[in-house]
């Protein structure tokens, strides 16, 4: 068993997609979509990730995120932050290797700082 698709349900669907779409270089599966689509990794390596429209937001903070693994965290935040993500004001410990933000539907995702290698 493996993961087919990390499924977000989203108010901003076309921004969501958008995003997340530059955010990891992931293309649609199929090109007509209207409510519903699948991003997947072109080279085959990461999950699906699924969007779909809803027409109100969430009403509380969902409890599953994403972590994106880089070994350059820094560079890959400001990314991020262009793309259109904003920072969190999250209360980090002494020994945090992470970065967290927001996607533009204010879904919280974290940015991780690995130095092995990534295969990315």
């Amino acid at each position: 068993m493996k993961i087919g698709s990390i499924v977000i349900h989203c108010y901003e669907f076309n921004r969501m997609v958008e995003f997340w779409q530059a955010v990891l270089h992931y293309v649609p599966r199929d090109a007509d979509y209207n409510d519903w689509v699948v991003l997947y990794d072109p080279k085959g390596k990461g999950p699906n990730i699924s969007f779909q429209a809803r027409n109100r937001r969430a009403g509380r903070r969902n409890w599953i995120h994403l972590d994106l693994y880089t070994n350059d965290q820094e560079g890959e935040v400001d990314r991020l932050l262009l793309l259109g993500a904003r920072r969190y004001p999250w209360r980090y410990p002494p020994y945090a290797d992470y970065v967290v933000l927001e996607d533009p539907d204010g879904n919280l995702f974290c940015v991780v700082q690995k130095t092995e290698n990534l295969g990315i």
